[in-house]
């Protein structure tokens, strides 16, 4: 009798509908309205959608729901959501989080209430030195990458003086803290640097500072709207045709997009991903580009990629206890579409290759975002900060 009970009661769940054995609720926090809106914003939520999409989680028992939420920017804003969602929503999960002093306060909190974090948009690698922690994952680039990519290949080719106009706030100073060693190493020198507002619009009289320093690099150590402005207002300063290199050292193709090619051909960086690698980069953006009308950022398919493997643990582990999660996510090899096979070291930092991009002249492309030829790969392990130089306090 008790096991024809149980067996009706089973049948009960299963015709009022589908039973599953975990449920997981993840944030995906951004800006969704200002400078980094494109790079990041609702593309962000799509890409996470496309990784519960791609990865079928329903089948396999597990209950997705997806949330979002605009930080504006402000690391106040940003902590009060992730409270909120922490203690009273049931967030299992914050994915993206552009903008490095937001990410940082992020970082701390979900180390306090024991939860995991999926950093894809903020640079700083202080996310998996200084302040590192067991429960971030750092999936997408960082501002060691990017000063060992951009920066070497300026230096190398010529580059020995630099001029930086840099965001005042933690990703500006760790791009030129990082860029500026690099250009050190290599036999450069950094003759002057100034603190840039940001967000900002007119960097007119930063430009012309940079301009009167004779430096033979200006380094843009900004991002997203400031990095367009910046390299347009260059432009009608002339300042290119001088003589005088612009070094992008954080730039998305959304900003490519966006200066067109008459503004940015020939510019080098370095990104972790681009559209037109293979067919599976090639697949999967043009099914985010169906539901966006843009190709995806290195952000988005970093937010997308993370998803699909925090899922990938949640299965192999059974449940979405963090800390078995976290573990999992780490003993598991990478495997996705969009960044191929790599890892999560123990540090919290995902491994992958990167690359070297020049930015086409107009009369290569052969269409609207075709805009990168690619100079150099950088693999995996050479791409990234060496674990035992950074500093990591739970690293052994």
């Amino acid at each position: 009798m008790k096991s024809k009970f149980v067996l009706a009661a089973l049948a009960g769940v299963l015709m009022s509908g589908t039973a599953y054995a975990t449920d997981v609720k993840i944030g995906v926090m951004n800006d969704r309205s200002g400078i980094y809106a494109d790079i990041g914003g609702e593309g962000s939520v799509i890409a996470a959608r496309l990784a519960v999409e791609d990865f079928d989680a329903a089948s396999k028992g597990i209950n997705v729901e997806i949330v979002s939420a605009d930080h504006q920017n402000k690391p106040d804003v940003g902590s009060n959501i992730a409270r909120q969602w922490y203690d009273t929503e049931g967030v299992d999960v914050i994915a993206d989080v552009p903008t490095s002093s937001v990410a940082l306060a992020i970082n701390e909190i979900t180390r306090e209430k024991n939860k995991i974090f999926l950093n894809s948009g903020a640079a700083t690698s202080d996310l998996t030195g200084a302040a590192c922690s067991p429960n971030t994952v750092h999936w997408t680039y960082d501002t060691w990458q990017l000063a060992h990519g951009t920066g070497s290949a300026m230096v190398e080719n010529g580059g020995k003086t630099w001029f930086f106009l840099t965001a005042d706030y933690a990703f500006g100073h760790a791009l030129e803290r990082d860029t500026s060693a690099v250009v050190k190493e290599a036999g450069g020198e950094v003759i002057g640097s100034v603190k840039t507002p940001f967000p900002g619009t007119d960097f007119s009289s930063f430009l012309l500072q940079a301009q009167a320093s004779g430096a033979q690099v200006i380094g843009l150590a900004n991002a997203g709207g400031d990095t367009v402005n910046s390299m347009k207002q260059a432009a009608e300063f002339g300042i290119t045709q001088a003589g005088q290199a612009i070094a992008g050292l954080l730039v998305f193709i959304n900003d490519i997009h966006s200066l067109g090619l008459d503004v940015a051909q020939g510019l080098v960086l370095t990104e972790s991903f681009y559209w037109d690698m293979n067919d599976g980069t090639r697949e999967w953006s043009a099914r985010f580009e169906e539901q966006t009308g843009n190709k995806p950022s290195m952000i988005q398919a970093g937010v997308y990629g993370a998803v699909l493997h925090y899922l990938k643990a949640v299965e192999a582990v059974g449940n979405k206890e963090t800390e078995a999660v976290m573990a999992k996510m780490k003993e598991m090899p990478t495997d996705d579409p969009l960044f191929g096979k790599g890892v999560v070291r123990q540090d919290g930092r995902k491994i992958h290759d990167s690359y070297l991009f020049r930015v086409k002249t107009p009369d290569k492309s052969e269409g609207e975002w075709d805009l990168y030829e690619t100079v150099a790969t950088i693999p995996a392990e050479k791409a990234f900060r060496p674990i035992e130089e950074g500093g990591c306090e739970f690293v052994k």
